[in-house]
Formats: structure tokens, sequence, C-alpha cells
């Protein structure tokens, strides 16, 4: 019997590469999107337009398309689940009630508890987005210089405890002072602020947690950070290695180049 996964659609680019590789690996896709995810609806078997506030719905569309296990990817904003929250029907309040908040990993495991009562699994993003984490390395013709690889290893580390405590991903960093710490704005419009705080020549980190939940975010970058670099005049980007990937890494390495940004997939032994 074919398998149905349940593609819990945020905003990008990024459900439609999952779901044409979930239906190369033999699964039917339901598609149930909560934003604007372009070139979906040709690669899925059924796409439900849905909303946050309306758990209930959702719940019995996976009863009704049979579906055994769910991915979540795409963007999926905090500010979107703070309004959802506000207006959210009598399931999404009982959900509230169970996580007791909503930091990542109290709705996560609420999240999970949930399905799991329908005997519904939740899946672990990269078993459809591997081919997009970079290994450790230089990635560009340009490399950090001396100055900036002490940036990157100071954003790294308090990167990766910042995310650890649920705060953000991102870190600006120059000449060792920390300029910015992601929210609840995003990667994009940190650095931008950051950028514009410090000037040109800043050094942005971007980690993942410790305990990182892949079932829920694998972190990104793509066209759209290389864009806020650029007009940021940052000079250097570091990922961590093997845990954060790089969307249309042609396009951003491109652009990398002819903005003189130096990018970096950091390795392990990175943060000492």
């Amino acid at each position: 019997m074919e398998r149905a996964l349940g593609l819990m659609c945020g905003a990008g680019t990024l459900p439609a590469h999952v779901a044409s590789e979930a239906r190369r690996q033999g699964w039917r896709v339901v598609a149930f999107a909560f934003g604007e995810a372009p070139a979906l609806a040709p690669v899925v078997d059924r796409l439900i337009p849905s909303r946050l506030p309306d758990l209930s719905l959702l719940l019995d569309g996976l009863r009704r398309e049979q579906v055994s296990a769910v991915v979540f990817v795409g963007k999926m904003g905090k500010r979107e689940l703070l309004e959802g929250a506000a207006v959210a029907d009598a399931s999404g309040r009982e959900l509230l009630r169970a996580a007791g908040g909503l930091s990542d990993g109290a709705l996560g495991e609420a999240i999970v508890g949930a399905l799991a009562g329908l005997g519904i699994e939740v899946l672990d993003q990269r078993l459809f987005l591997g081919s997009l984490l970079v290994p450790p390395g230089l990635l560009t013709s340009k490399a950090p210089s001396e100055a900036e690889w002490r940036d990157i290893r100071l954003g790294l580390r308090l990167a990766k405890q910042c995310a650890g405590l649920g705060v953000g991903q991102t870190v600006v960093v120059k000449q060792g002072i920390v300029v910015a710490v992601e929210g609840i704005e995003g990667t994009n419009e940190t650095i931008s602020r950051g950028c514009r705080l410090a000037g040109p020549g800043a050094v942005v980190v971007k980690a993942v947690a410790p305990q990182q939940d892949y079932r829920f975010d694998v972190p990104a970058v793509g066209p759209a950070t290389l864009e806020a670099l650029a007009e940021g005049e940052a000079g250097v980007l570091a990922v961590e290695g093997g845990k954060v990937m790089v969307l249309d890494r042609e396009r951003v390495l491109d652009m990398a180049a002819r903005h003189e940004i130096a990018v970096v997939s950091l390795g392990a032994d990175a943060a000492q």
C-alpha cells in the first residue's frame, strides 16, 4: 500500500524540493500549505490550503488522507505563531495548554504527542533535504582574514549558545564586538540590523543548537541572505558545516564572488 506523507508547508521553495524528493522515494504527498510555496502544486498529489488557527481542520485532513507520517518544511515565522495562537480553535488551544508556551522545544513535543495519538510519526527533515547540507570547507575563492577568523570563532560559540536557549541561530560580529543577535525577526533582518550598526566588514555566523531537533528546523541560508549581506557590505558568511543548508548554492556563491564576501562552512573544531 502506498504510504501517505503529510507535508506541513511554510513559505519558500523548500516545500517543493521536499515534495519532489518524497515522491521519488515512493510517498503519496499531501501538502497542507500554510504559506506561499512556489512550484508546489505540480509536485504533490493533493494540495490543501491551511491556516495555523484551524488545527481541527488539519487533524481531520490528516485522518481523511490516511497520513502515516508528516514532515515540517518551509518558513513558519514566530510572528505567525503568535498571531495564530491568539485566535486558535479548540484543538489549537488544547495543544497550547499541553505545550505550556510557544518555545520551540515545548511546542515541538506537544505536536509530536498530538500526532502520535493519531498514529502519525514526525520525520527528520534531513531525510529529504540531505543534499542541501554543505560539508566543512571554504566555499569561495576569497578566504577570511585572521581577524575575521577570530570573529568567526567568537560568533560560532555565541550562536550555538543562543540557539541552544531558543533565542536565535545568527549573530553579527565585528572586531570582537557582538553587534546583533537574532531574535523573532529572523536571519535576514538580523543581518540587516547588524550590518547597519557595524558598518562595512561585519562577520555573520549561523549555527545550530547543540541538541538541534531536525524534525522541525534545518537552518538555511540562501540568495535572500546574500542580498542582506551585500546590502550591508558584510565581509564574511560562516555556517556550521553539515548542519546548515545552502539553498540555490550556485547562485549564492556567484553573488558572494561579485560582492567579495567570503563564505565558509565550519568544521567541528572551528569554535576552539
